[in-house]
């Protein structure tokens, strides 16, 4: 069902920006695998994958930040911290898509997408925290990298969202305003991006953090990829106001 807070103006959409992680794909058990290879490696107790999917969404630095020291951390060893970050991404690069999948009908999402009966040609593009190397190689494998104009990652720019850089550059590239430009994603670092952009936000609740939304609630709350369609492109059916 798709949950309007804050009606979308689908006629003016032309641009879409989606994350990846919990959006476009479920990558939690390769993530959390190799969180846990790392973790063995250094000589650390394992985590339950629930705790650890917990910690996605802010980049890979911090998600393995939590894993060593605890999401409160204030102090933490830093030498320690890049000798476990660099073993983590070497060990992620090689296991990326041993479990990794796209969300049933999001190919499906993608194509409708692209352009609304009557509306502008839209331009979609990927933003994500994951290091754009590993999040360009599994769009690419997925079959979802075509659909996209650009594919950025968490080191593709100075500062990683909820920073609004990264849409803020998407949005010039694309030659679109905040009007006109919507951000996807499951977690409230989303929402907030797109609050920081002033772009309109959609929220998936199937992705890693659908609990995060309660409390950063997004203009329009989606149960599945195929409801972007009816969020995005104005179908009446399926729409329930809140």
């Amino acid at each position: 069902m798709v949950r309007v807070i804050r009606p979308l103006p689908v006629g003016q959409l032309r641009l879409l920006v989606f994350d990846l992680d919990g959006t476009l794909i479920d990558s939690a058990r390769d993530l959390c695998n190799s969180v846990n290879a790392t973790l063995k490696h250094f000589s650390c107790e394992p985590l339950p994958d629930m705790v650890v999917a917990s910690y996605i969404g802010d980049g890979a630095v911090m998600l393995m930040r939590r894993a060593l020291f605890g999401p409160e951390a204030d102090a933490v060893d830093e030498g320690f911290l890049s000798r476990a970050y660099a073993f983590f991404l070497d060990y992620y690069r090689e296991h990326k898509l041993d479990f990794t999948y796209a969300y049933a009908g999001v190919t499906e999402a993608l194509q409708a997408l692209r352009q609304m009966p009557d509306g502008p040609v839209r331009t979609m593009s990927v933003l994500t925290n994951k290091p754009v190397r590993p999040a360009q190689a599994i769009c690419e494998a997925l079959g979802l990298a075509p659909h996209f104009l650009h594919i950025y990652g968490g080191n593709s720019f100075a500062v990683k969202k909820p920073d609004p850089l990264g849409l803020h550059t998407l949005m010039a590239e694309a030659g679109a305003g905040p009007e006109e430009t919507v951000m996807i994603g499951d977690s409230e670092v989303d929402v907030m991006t797109a609050r920081n952009a002033g772009v309109w936000s959609v929220g998936c609740t199937f992705g890693l953090s659908p609990q995060s939304l309660v409390d950063s609630p997004p203009d329009v709350l989606v149960d599945a990829p195929r409801e972007w369609m009816a969020a995005l492109n104005g179908a009446k059916d399926g729409l329930q106001p809140l």
